[in-house]
């Protein structure tokens, strides 16, 4: 696929999972500010106001996290413009899921000054989290793979 066609699969994929992130955000949370009580064994849903990343750290540094974000993400789009010719559709949509949630969890410290987390394991003690966050770790876990995959060819 030539160097545009791939710029514009890339947009696409971010815009469409950025929108996909922000809209369902939106409607879990929307739910259950309304009274919405949700659980079974594997998972419940838990409406937090987190102030830090991942694991609560940097808690309150709403400041440098956004500027962290912001870094991120022009390092992201930099490294898919720089390597257009030579970087597949995989690698593709998954530095767009990656960039889309960066950039959910990014949206959400800017206009609320917090990120909303809401869904929580039952089965482990594990942090509350959201789906920028669930994009991120996706995001991150299949581009080393496809790193890994690329290293033994």
């Amino acid at each position: 696929m030539e160097k545009a066609g791939k710029f514009i699969y890339f947009v696409i994929c971010y815009v469409f999972f950025i929108f996909t992130d922000l809209y369902l955000s939106n409607i879990v949370i929307e739910n259950l500010t309304g009274g919405l009580k949700y659980a079974n064994p594997v998972f419940s849903l838990n409406y937090i106001k987190n102030t830090g990343a991942a694991f609560s750290i940097l808690q309150d540094s709403r400041e440098i996290l956004i500027i962290l974000s912001m870094i991120a993400l022009v390092l992201l789009a930099l490294y898919v413009i720089k390597h257009l010719k030579s970087i597949s559709l995989k690698a593709c949509f998954f530095i767009a899921l990656l960039s889309a949630g960066i950039a959910g969890n990014l949206h959400e410290r800017i206009a609320y000054g917090y990120v909303r987390d809401y869904f929580q394991l039952n089965f482990v003690s594990f942090p509350v989290f959201n789906i920028s966050d669930i994009f991120i770790n996706i995001g991150v876990i299949a581009l080393i793979i496809l790193i890994l995959i690329n290293k033994k060819k």
